[in-house]
């Protein structure tokens, strides 16, 4: 019998919410894309600003081909994740944070699974500390949560060195795979009470946590999480998204 033919308990939103309340979590740490909402805002936020003309040609050419080769396998999930801060070199941090902002507006705000919405809501109300952890660039990430609650100190995204102002090329960060391990523990948190995650790049962390929390699982993570005795919880509306948009 595979992975996917065991028997995964699937949670309905109810049984959700109560098995992660009844874990009196402290500490919990949400991946975005995919998790929160649905689809790759990174993604996403890279081609509609080469569309929107915020690159030049010669690098818009140049991330695609990049982005061909992550495709082929030739380019790494972490290289790929850091290729795609980077493009925004010597524009200015402002723009990109108005740039972000309406791209949060009109693609992910819509997209937002209200069944996390929700819980992440009862969490802070009961006073729990929430930390999103994600590869797509903070510029995105922050404006994704805002509506949560999360607090912008308490994001841990792909970034770069912003000096006056300024985006640079220096990368800061691109948590991804074990790099949300180690991100995560460069800010004291080394053993989170719970960690919601929804692709195989997220595994590394759902593995550190006291309870995991695959939601909307790609197959890979299906997989993953038949092998560690998860269960795991699928939104409303998610059904479909992975085969639209694709999981990892």
């Amino acid at each position: 019998m595979t992975p996917t033919q065991i028997e995964i308990p699937k949670w309905n939103a109810q049984q959700f919410e109560r098995l992660v309340l009844d874990g009196s979590p402290k500490i919990a740490v949400f991946d975005c894309d995919g998790t929160l909402w649905s689809g790759d805002a990174g993604y996403g936020f890279m081609i509609w600003s080469l569309e929107q003309g915020l690159v030049s040609r010669s690098t818009s050419d140049w991330i695609d081909t990049r982005y061909r080769g992550y495709q082929s396998g030739k380019v790494s999930e972490s290289e790929m994740c850091g290729e795609m801060v980077r493009i925004y070199a010597n524009l200015r941090d402002q723009e990109l944070r108005a740039a972000a902002a309406q791209y949060v507006q009109e693609f992910v705000r819509p997209r937002v699974f209200p069944e996390m919405a929700s819980l992440v809501a009862t969490l802070l109300q009961t006073g729990v500390e929430i930390w999103a952890v994600s590869s797509t660039n903070r510029w995105v990430v922050a404006e994704g949560v805002r509506d949560f609650g999360i607090p912008e100190e308490r994001i841990l995204a792909a970034e770069v060195r912003v000096t006056d102002g300024v985006i640079s090329s220096q990368i800061l960060d691109v948590p991804t795979d074990e790099g949300k391990v180690a991100t995560l523990r460069r800010v004291g948190i080394t053993v989170p009470d719970a960690v919601f995650g929804n692709s195989i790049h997220d595994l590394a962390m759902l593995q550190i946590a006291r309870r995991a929390f695959p939601v909307n699982p790609s197959p890979a993570l299906l997989q993953a999480a038949a092998k560690n005795g998860w269960g795991y919880f699928r939104p409303q509306g998610a059904e479909g998204v992975l085969a639209a948009v694709g999981g990892e």
